[in-house]
């Protein structure tokens, strides 16, 4: 018996040895598991501003509302060709970032579409408010997750759109129209 309680005495110190053992590994495993959930939120928050995409897309529409000299008209070709090529920018963007878009975009493509169907349809500002509204939420979602620091600029893509007055003919509002590609243009331009 005495040699049992000797042998005990011996190892005495293993056990509070064990003990902190266990609690130096317990707190670095919680710190590690803490600094990967910090930069998951840094991942999550950063500005997707730093990478430059160069979408041709996106430069597409871009040139095309740069470059137009008057050219809405009665037949609203300009407009529904402004209109399909921001929903295919707004689409590539999207697909560059990995910001999932459904069928919003389908139905900013039909409104587009029914104003080149009826030139003399007094409807064609509703149609255009409609594809508006659609499109700048779009651009909206993509900034609030992907680009934190363009709020202004989705800001007035909105605040365009709805300067588009449903009760107006489209021609007697061009500058309105004009107003949201223009925006629509600058936002793309600097998330791409």
């Amino acid at each position: 018996m005495t040699m049992i309680k000797t042998e005990s005495k011996k190892y005495g110190w293993l056990a509070p040895l064990i003990g902190l053992s266990i609690l130096i590994v317990s707190v670095t495993s919680i710190s590690c598991k803490s600094k990967e959930g910090e930069n998951k939120a840094e991942i999550v928050t950063t500005d997707a501003l730093d990478v430059h995409e160069n979408n041709s897309t996106v430069t597409e529409y871009i040139a095309f509302v740069s470059n137009d000299k008057n050219k809405m008209t009665l037949d609203h070709a300009y407009t529904n060709d402004a209109l399909l090529k921001l929903n295919a920018a707004i689409s590539a963007m999207a697909g560059e970032v990995d910001f999932d878009i459904k069928g919003d975009l389908e139905k900013a493509k039909e409104c587009a579409n029914n104003i080149t169907k009826k030139p003399f349809e007094t409807s064609h500002a509703d149609e255009i408010r409609k594809a508006a509204e659609i499109l700048s939420g779009i651009l909206q979602n993509i900034q609030m997750a992907k680009y934190p620091s363009l709020l202004k600029e989705a800001e007035a893509v909105k605040s365009a759109a709805m300067d588009i007055n449903p009760e107006i003919l489209t021609l007697d509002q061009r500058d309105a129209v004009k107003t949201f590609f223009a925006k629509g243009a600058d936002i793309l331009g600097k998330m791409n």
